[in-house]
């Protein structure tokens, strides 16, 4: 097995992201950042956990304007959280219903309250409060002078282009995935249930090296599949049946995100054809792909080619997206999305189309945006549909 990338960031890391935030946030005249959610208390302080699973208990990391972040945390992570570079941890026994962090959020920000101070708060698309709704209008209702402002597009801005280590992560696990894919022709046979290949898939990939594969979602049947968010069922693969395995696998807390089609014992010429105007519409997106195009340049440049097969019947709203710490992240490659690209992007492109009898069919492919264009994370899919 390749040699793999050592885990977790240097404390320059995040110091680095830390001073680039707090750049950005006098600019905007932010005394700090309130962050809740995982990705960003993860992205500012390294503290990673499966904890976040359980909805019991809120997690809070504040970033002020200058100096290091400050970690408001349940008891059960304090261990945890001072592996990190964070040194300032303060913590109360959780769960607490009737004050579960509260007191000491509100004792951290009463003197910005008194100052009459602005702090950022994620508020935007693709966020959200992870505290209860009550306990966040008893904090705000202790702090009257607080203003709150809106801190997504900023925390956007700095976790959209990665880093080199995140980079470096990001192509470990989309080997992985690739290498997983290889083998799908050794795994996949007629007669096998669709549910029995999910479970087969997901060895296979903690096999190669993957932590975890918390997203595998696909489909199967005569002449293609009918949507690609569905579970598995038991029903056997048919000679006939079109395949598609969509992983986001993980390694070190970066996913993977990318799909394979293939054909079980014969292909028809629908599926062939579809899979073909995909497999270019892919490549139009690769071209595309570079620093200073929109990310509605790239939708409309595999749109272009996706045109060629006029029976869309579904509209999945966009080709591709962000990638890094979540599974989806900004941006969006879509007709309302005027982002920028910039070197250092990693994403996806992900052209689908409908034909037939309400058939779908989705190609997806991981790239990190350089200088001279896009590169592949992925190991490119063959550009004729497998038949196992």
């Amino acid at each position: 097995m390749p040699d793999q990338p050592i885990r977790g960031f240097p404390d320059e890391e995040f110091a680095d992201r830390t001073r680039r935030a707090q750049a950005l946030m006098a600019k905007q005249r932010l005394a700090g950042l309130l962050l809740m959610t995982e990705p960003e208390v993860r992205y500012f302080s390294g503290f990673h956990t499966l904890f976040w699973q359980s909805p019991t208990r809120p997690w809070f990391l504040f970033v002020p304007a200058t100096g290091k972040p400050i970690a408001i945390i349940p008891e059960i992570g304090a261990e945890l959280m001072r592996t990190t570079w964070v040194t300032d941890i303060r913590c109360w026994s959780a769960p607490s219903p009737k004050d579960d962090g509260i007191s000491l959020l509100t004792e951290l920000l009463n003197p910005l309250s008194r100052e009459g101070a602005r702090i950022g708060v994620m508020k935007g698309h693709e966020t959200a409060l992870r505290m209860p709704l009550g306990e966040y209008e008893r904090l705000m209702t202790g702090l009257p002078g607080l203003e709150i402002a809106d801190a997504t597009s900023l925390v956007r801005s700095l976790r959209i282009v990665k880093s080199e280590s995140e980079i470096e992560k990001l192509a470990h696990i989309c080997a992985i995935g690739s290498r997983s894919f290889d083998q799908v022709p050794n795994l996949a046979h007629e007669g096998l249930p669709l549910e029995d290949l999910f479970r087969a898939f997901r060895r296979e990939a903690l096999a190669q090296g993957a932590d975890d594969v918390p997203y595998l979602v696909g489909g199967a049947d005569q002449g293609g599949y009918h949507d690609v968010i569905s579970p598995p069922t038991p029903r056997p693969l048919q000679s006939g049946d079109i395949l598609m395995l969509d992983t986001g696998a993980t390694w070190d807390g970066y996913f993977c995100d990318f799909d394979r089609n293939f054909a079980i014992g014969r292909v028809d010429d629908a599926s062939r054809r579809a899979y073909d105007v995909l497999w270019r519409a892919t490549e139009a997106g690769l071209a595309a792909a570079r620093p200073g195009n929109t990310c509605r340049e790239l939708f409309n440049a595999m749109q272009v080619v996706i045109s060629e097969i006029d029976e869309q019947t579904g509209d999945v709203g966009r080709l591709g997206h962000g990638l890094g710490m979540q599974l989806t992240e900004w941006p969006s490659h879509a007709e309302f999305d005027d982002t920028i690209i910039e070197e250092n992007m990693v994403l996806t492109l992900e052209p689908s189309l409908g034909y037939g009898d309400g058939r779908l069919m989705v190609h997806e492919e991981n790239i990190v945006v350089r200088a001279d264009g896009a590169k592949l994370l992925t190991k490119r899919a063959a550009d004729e549909l497998p038949v196992i």
